[in-house]
This record gives structure tokens, sequence and C-alpha cells, in this order.
């Protein structure tokens, strides 16, 4: 016998036996899903022509639609920036993971999903709007915008570093997410998470979409003028509507164009729109930017001046250069969704990733006359909600179930093949994206606290529940009033039928359900009142 043949193969077969158990992990770490999130911030449905085509067409976010699946009845639990994204990482409802509104700190410490992706293996990152004033966790990479970020020439935070970096917001956002695609450790699945700035306020375009929709008319509401009849007092001191909105700050109108600007009443402290414009927001352009700025929004201006309009001409005339100028946004967003999903194609990745596009809420496009948020009427508390997974979704399929944003975080645990962690009160959408799903919620739980004298948009803190059929609100701390609405011969609520007879049967059930809700979420100081209440 050859001996040193003999030793050799057997060196050989060892060293197999060593490889085989290393092979089968990678082969199983390589199934699993790569994740890409795509969040855009203040995003209405009605703005993604996958849902709406009324106003603006959206191509990119389409294909989406196309080749996955697009939810009509997605929803938020708190319609207010910083709480919902608390809500998206960690699976928790605002009151469980201790971020109500805007002014708390977000606790990192805390369980999230990117943190059960990354122990198991997975490359983490996240790119763009953060906007919880506290240091990521979770991430192997981040490089987030500094608090709300700017449009134009905005200051980055990558792992700790901060610089100013030339260019639109946007495109910024997305350069770097392709750059990082590009050199990721491609022995690891990935997952990434895209948080745009637009369409937030102040609705910058960029200078390829300054003057798109100048020859289109962009519809009025039905319910623009709406004059809350019927409704309770919450909705009657709500400081957020189009009419009110900054000449400057959120209308691009320069100074010299008008006398004074007052906007909105409940802007915290003594806020000076046209001060605030000049120095922190058109004053970050460069003198280039500002060349094809100037060209376009000084003849608005003067145009605005020349008019002189007054009362419901100079509420449309606003309404008009909000819209415009928030579609403009949303089309560079659309260009960019367009970026990725080449790459991918190009990268061979399309196949075994899911793309998420959503929104941290929805958004008033003029509907009862206003823009923002917060309330927990349907284009505030619905949100875009589209998930492409070619291995899992079939293409061009929609869904009706009543999901939520709480829902995200044990989607990506259970897709990625991990066991979800019973903290998490989400559920997750796979048996959805089966088209399975029968056993699904039937109604779900919203809250919102950030009100304050010094809070923005005087909004009244409320809680309520939704089902397929009927939502009921109810407005407390310095309020006391209910509200029920009939979402299928009503769906612009406009008739609130709380206090009619021949609903209290429904209203009984609902407020049955509204408590079993706030007792599931861990709600319960408001769960009591619910035995006792009018």
């Amino acid at each position: 016998m050859d001996l040193t043949k003999y030793l050799y193969s057997g060196c050989y077969l060892t060293l197999l036996l060593l490889l085989i158990p290393f092979q089968f992990v990678q082969g199983q770490t390589q199934k699993r899903p790569n994740i890409i999130y795509i969040m855009s911030d203040d995003h209405a449905n009605k703005a993604i022509s996958a849902y709406d085509s009324t106003l603006i067409q959206t191509p990119n976010i389409d294909r989406l639609a196309d080749e996955g699946m697009l939810f009509t009845n997605a929803n938020v639990t708190n319609s207010l920036c910083a709480p919902s994204r608390a809500v998206i990482l960690t699976g928790k409802y605002s009151n469980v993971n201790g971020l109500r509104d805007n002014r708390d700190l977000f606790n990192g410490d805390q369980l999230s999903w990117v943190k059960v992706l990354r122990k198991n293996g997975y490359y983490t990152s996240i790119i763009g709007k953060w906007h919880l004033k506290t240091k990521p966790q979770g991430f192997d990479y981040w490089d987030i915008l500094v608090g709300q970020g700017h449009y134009y020439n905005p200051r980055f935070i990558e792992n700790g570093d901060t610089s100013r970096v030339h260019g639109y917001v946007t495109d910024l956002i997305m350069d770097k997410a392709l750059q990082k695609l590009k050199s990721r450790d491609k022995s690891k699945p990935f997952a990434m998470l895209i948080h745009n700035k637009a369409p937030h306020r102040s609705w910058m375009p960029d200078s390829a979409h300054i003057d798109m929709f100048d020859d289109k008319k962009i519809p009025l509401p039905e319910t623009f003028f709406d004059d809350y009849t019927t409704r309770s007092a919450a909705p009657k001191e709500q400081d957020m509507e189009v009419r009110h909105m900054f000449l400057s700050h959120d209308l691009k109108i320069q100074p010299r164009y008008f006398k004074k600007d007052p906007g909105p009443g409940g802007a915290p402290g003594q806020f000076n729109a046209p001060k605030v414009w000049k120095n922190q927001i058109y004053g970050r352009l460069t003198a280039q930017q500002r060349k094809f700025w100037d060209a376009h929004y000084d003849s608005v201006g003067r145009s605005f001046q020349r008019r002189n309009l007054k009362g419901e001409a100079l509420a449309y005339w606003k309404y008009e250069r909000y819209m415009k100028d928030y579609l403009r946004c949303i089309a560079s967003v659309d260009d960019n969704v367009g970026r990725l999903l080449d790459y991918l194609d190009k990268a061979g990745l399309t196949k075994n990733t899911i793309v998420v596009y959503t929104s941290d809420q929805g958004f008033f496009l003029g509907e009862h006359g206003w823009f923002d948020k917060r309330f927990m009427y349907e284009p505030s508390l619905k949100t875009p909600l589209i998930v492409r997974y070619p291995k899992e979704i079939k293409a061009g399929s929609t869904s009706d179930k009543l999901v939520l944003n709480l829902d995200f975080a044990s989607t990506f645990v259970d897709e990625a093949g991990f066991k979800v962690p019973k903290e998490f009160q989400g559920r997750s959408l796979q048996p959805i994206f089966e088209q399975r799903g029968k056993d699904w919620r039937q109604g779900i739980y919203y809250h919102y606290y950030d009100y304050s004298a010094n809070s923005w948009h005087s909004v009244k803190k409320h809680y309520g529940i939704k089902t397929h059929r009927y939502k009921l609100i109810h407005f407390y701390d310095d309020i006391d009033a209910w509200e029920l609405y009939d979402l299928k011969n009503d769906p612009q609520e406009l008739n609130n039928l709380y206090d009619i007879s021949a609903y209290k049967p429904v209203v009984d059930s609902l407020k049955k359900q509204l408590k079993q809700l706030q007792i599931q979420y861990r709600d319960t100081s408001f769960a009591a009142s619910l035995t006792h209440d009018k």
C-alpha cells in the first residue's frame, strides 16, 4: 500500500467531512431572502398611481405592485413620524416601546427586528432619515440624515462621522444605498432600510422636476371646504388647514412678494417662517441651485403679488402650490426606486429579495381642507404598502386585509426563517403573501398622543378602533368626544353617527372590541373607562 496516498486521501476525507456542515450552513444562509425596506415620509396612497392615477404617474413604484402585492387596507398605529418609526422597528405599540410623540427619545436598547436578523447572520444597514434622536443600534452600517434632514446639501452621519454632502437628498440617499449594495459582503444575506426624507414638508423639488405639473390643474377634493358639521369639536379645533399655510416656508414665496406671513396659529413658540425659510432652507442652496430655483419661484411670487387673491381663491391657489411641490418630490422618489429595481435585475438579486415600499403614515392632500396627518381619519390612518417577493407572492395580487405597520417586524423575522420574538405584538404577513391568511384580525387599534400647548397643529389626543365597516374614535384629555363612521356608506367620514340611537348596538359592540384590543396591546389605562363612559 502507498502510505503517502493513504494519508493524503484520509486528510482529504477528513477535510471533506469538516466542510460539509459549513457548506450546508452557508447554503442555508444563501437561501434566506434579502430584504430591502423603502420608506418615504408622508406619502399618501392617492399619490401613487397603483392606488389612484388621478394625481400622478409613479411607474417604478407601480412596477412593484405589478410584480408583487398591493395592500389596500394597510394602517398605522400612531400617525406621526417618530412614533411610527419606533413601532416599525420594535413591532410594539407606542405605549410599550416608549415613544409616543416626536418629543420622546427612542430607547435603542430594546429588541428590534433588525437586531434579530443581524444576530443570525444578516448584514444590516440603514441609509436616509432616522428621526429617532438616539444612535441607531443593530446596524452594521448606518448613514443617516441629521434630524429631519434637508432637501438640498444635507448633512449625513455615517457611523458617527458627520459631513455635508452636495446634492439633492432623494438622489443622495439612493446613491449611498446602491454604493453599499455593490460593496456588500456577498457571503451574507442583507437587510437594508432606505428611508427617504421626501415628500415631507417643506416639499422642495429637484431641478429635473421643478416645472412638472405647471400646465396641470390639480383637482380640489370634494371635502376641501368642509365645515365639520355633525362632527365633534376635535376636527374644528385643529390647526392644519391648507389655507393657513406659510407663504414662505411652505409655498416658496420670497418675503419681498408679500406683506405678512402668519401661517397656522398653532406653530410652536414664535415660529418666524420667513426667517426660517431664508436662513435655514433657501439659504442652504448654492449659487447654481438658486439660479434654477429663482427662475421658477420668482415668477410664481410675482404672479401671486399681482393677483392679490383672497378668500376661496387664495385657498385654492395655496392648495395647488402645495400639491404640485408635493407631487414633484414624489416624482424624484419614483425615479430612484427605478434605479434600485434596475440594479437588482442586473445584479441577479431580484428573485431572492423582498422589496417593500411604504410610508411612515398617510397624509392629507386637501381632504377636509387639511395637510399633515395625526387624525385617525382614513387619509392619515392608511399608509401605502407594496411588497414584491417573486418566490412567494403572485404578481399583480392585492389584499384588503386589515394590516398594520406593527406587523412589519414579525414579517421580516418570519420571512428570514427565524422565530418571531414573543414581545413583538404584530403578526407576520406571510400567510397573506401566500394568499392564505383566512384567520386574520377583524379590527385594528389606534392611539395618538401628541397634543400640548407646544405641539404643532392642535390635534387632540385620541384612540379608536377600525373594522372593515366601522370606525369608532374617542377624543380625550381636555375634551371628551366620540365619533362613529360607517366606512361603507360614508367613506369620506362626514357623518358622525355616534349619537344616533339606531347605531347604539354598533357602538356597544365596537366599545367591547376596543376594550379587548386595549387589553391585548397593554394600553389598559383606557380600557377600564369603556365600561362606564357615555
